[in-house]
């Protein structure tokens, strides 16, 4: 099974990036994950459903560690056919 995860970690700074948003990137470059994607106001991050669990995990442990108030995220269930037709763009 295929796993997407999209998330946010705040409190937001648009100065520079808090710590708990650098652990986040952090986390998920260091993750076996096929499709990362880090922006400065929602991330996503795409991969077999053990990697992405684990990740998770990860980082809400370490981002609430970092000073992280509040994670928001949400996890979906890639369908074949829907790797399929992104990659086709």
């Amino acid at each position: 099974m295929r796993l997407k995860v999209e998330f946010t970690t705040e409190p937001f700074d648009l100065d520079e990036a808090p710590a708990h948003a650098l652990v986040a990137r952090e986390v998920v470059a260091a993750a076996e994950l096929d499709a990362v994607d880090v922006g400065p106001f929602g991330n996503t991050a795409e991969g077999g459903s053990e990697p992405v669990l684990d990740a998770v995990g990860e980082l809400l442990r370490r981002t609430l560690a970092a000073g992280a108030t509040r994670i928001s995220l949400q996890v979906s269930v890639i369908e074949e056919a829907d790797v399929a037709v992104e990659g086709d763009r």
